[in-house]
């Protein structure tokens, strides 16, 4: 089952990849906020508060309905915690059911074997965890001591790809944990990335000649794993070489056209970080909205370290150069959402 189920996913992702060639009208990743609450709280994150409610299943599906609509390719739960909705297997199935790739971006700490066997039934494609450190501390408590046995189970019983995630920058105290998280997760079997921590804006933070290094030799154990071949998105990895040295790419950001991150609230902004542009509600998005923020430029584009959005970004750097649009905003906005 679950090698049907890999061929399956490359099947389809070569599918989206062409079709994603063919036409820039239709977003390839959406992220979708189902739940803003979060189990843990980690300093750096500006995503999660302690307090929100689910949000309610039937607008969930109404959501996804209408990314289907838009012709997107893959829909990537995020949060807050997304494991903490209720009805997740339910809204990963429905993903499924509309011909789209099904994500999810959890800490981890709610994985079991049992929750790992409906995630496989409910159809998930891929996974992905952040891991901070080795040991908890104030800045993180996505620590590799605290969720070994969670990948454990997931090298045991998961029929989906898992990719995880090792950062330096943003305050993490030792950088060198990025190495052993690293070595870890490529001992599973699990694909691996490594990112640099952005500030509250989304932005840089440059990296300390320490942390450079370690920067550095992850960077290269992967490049020795040749996933660039067996995981082209997470192998997208040029931008960061500039932004380790503290220095800006030139690159056009395609956030809210090729990207889309659509807030509990079910509005639609650039990124995360980026909460309020164009803020606008996604049940009124169209094509005309995808057209416009494909060619208008973003302020922040510069020193983002938002790697999804990069990486997105990457189809679409050959062709049709960004214009300014004296009605798309230029600057900095709220963060509110």
């Amino acid at each position: 089952m679950r090698a049907y189920s890999k061929v399956s996913r490359k099947v389809r992702s070569v599918r989206e990849f062409a079709r994603g060639l063919m036409s820039t009208d239709h977003p390839l990743l959406v992220h979708i906020v189902p739940i803003r609450r979060c189990n843990i709280d980690c300093g750096y994150c500006n995503e999660y508060d302690k307090v929100s409610k689910p949000v309610p299943t039937a607008d969930m599906v109404a959501r996804i309905d209408k990314l289907a609509e838009l012709g997107t390719s893959v829909v990537a739960f995020s949060g807050g915690e997304p494991m903490l909705h209720p009805e997740l297997d339910t809204l990963i199935a429905h993903i499924r059911s509309r011909g789209m790739i099904a994500g999810l971006i959890t800490n981890g700490y709610l994985m079991s074997p049992k929750r790992i066997q409906a995630l496989n039934e409910a159809g998930l494609d891929y996974l992905q965890i952040s891991i901070d450190n080795v040991e908890p501390d104030e800045i993180s408590k996505k620590s590799l001591r605290l969720l070994d046995t969670k990948l454990e189970w997931l090298k045991e019983h998961a029929q989906f790809d898992i990719n995880i995630n090792s950062v330096v920058g943003g305050g993490i105290k030792n950088p060198e944990d990025a190495r052993t998280i690293n070595r870890r997760a490529a001992e599973l079997g699990f694909s691996t990335s490594i990112g640099i921590i952005h500030d509250s804006s989304g932005l840089l933070k440059p990296l300390g000649p320490a942390e450079r290094a370690i920067f550095d030799e992850v960077s290269e154990m992967i490049d020795g794993r040749r996933q660039v071949v067996q995981n082209l998105y997470s192998g997208i990895r040029s931008f960061q070489i500039n932004l380790a040295d503290g220095k800006p790419n030139e690159w056009q950001c395609r956030a809210g056209a090729r990207y889309l991150y659509i807030c509990e609230n079910g509005l639609v902004h650039w990124c995360s970080q980026q909460r309020g542009t164009p803020g606008v509600p996604l049940a009124s998005y169209t094509i005309d909205d995808i057209r416009r923020e494909f060619l208008a430029p973003k302020w922040c584009a510069p020193m983002c370290t938002i790697g999804c959005v990069h990486r997105v970004s990457t189809m679409d750097y050959w062709r049709k150069p960004q214009k300014s649009d004296p009605g798309v905003a230029a600057g900095p906005v709220s963060q509110a959402s």
